[in-house]
């Protein structure tokens, strides 16, 4: 059985910042949140009211390292790391395990293709970002 490669730890937490940081941009009044919000089919209000307090953005960041993390396993079994490489690489993890789960899910849920895109989207940005910090700085 093989083991799982050595990851750089900090950059692993750097891109976890990243991711959240980015989700923080791409779902406020600057980016989506305006529309984000309409095609939930809810206010602010009741949006704040379902997940209040600290406990939700400490979930997502943790989340977010957990992608970090993974991202950097699958980065470090490649060789030297390029940009195209890295990307092909972000953007294949989020084809085939976020982008294709959250779209079969978004089909049978009635989701709208447009709160899709903006969710999924943001993933897919996300995933760069995170692979980017990873791949060049290991």
């Amino acid at each position: 059985m093989s083991s799982l490669p050595s990851v750089n730890y900090l950059s692993v937490l750097a891109a976890g910042v990243a991711i959240f940081l980015l989700g923080g941009l791409w779902y406020s009044p600057l980016l989506f949140a305006k529309r984000w919000v309409g095609l939930m089919g809810k206010s602010e209000a009741e949006l704040k009211q379902a997940a209040p307090g600290p406990l939700p953005y400490v979930m997502v960041f943790v989340c977010g390292v957990l992608t970090a993390y993974a991202l950097a396993i699958v980065l470090n079994h490649f060789g030297p790391a390029t940009l195209t490489r890295t990307l092909l690489i972000a953007i294949l993890m989020w084809i085939g395990f976020a982008g294709a789960t959250s779209f079969g899910s978004a089909m049978f849920s009635g989701t709208p293709r447009l709160l899709w895109l903006i969710n999924s989207g943001y993933n897919l940005v996300a995933f760069i970002v995170a692979a980017l910090i990873l791949a060049f700085w290991r």
